[in-house]
């Protein structure tokens, strides 16, 4: 795993529970496996742009939202 993809996944869990969606709801949004999206949120996967934007497109926010990036260009 690594930090990014670590750091994404905890982004994707932030934005769900403020949403107040389960895993198995927001997997059926994306049209994705429920076991594919928590690996997704503890980092085990790197998801494709595709996938980035289906969920930002669930979670109602924008993609930028997930991208786990300050403006200091570290991540967070």
């Amino acid at each position: 795993m690594s930090e990014l993809t670590v750091s994404f996944g905890l982004k994707v869990r932030e934005q769900r529970k403020l949403k107040k969606l389960t895993q198995e709801k927001l997997a059926l949004l994306c049209n994705i496996d429920r076991s594919y999206m928590g690996r997704i949120e503890r980092g085990e996967v790197n998801i494709t742009l595709e996938k980035i934007f289906a969920l930002a497109k669930a979670l109602d926010i924008s993609p930028l939202k997930l991208i786990p990036y300050d403006e200091n260009n570290k991540y967070e």
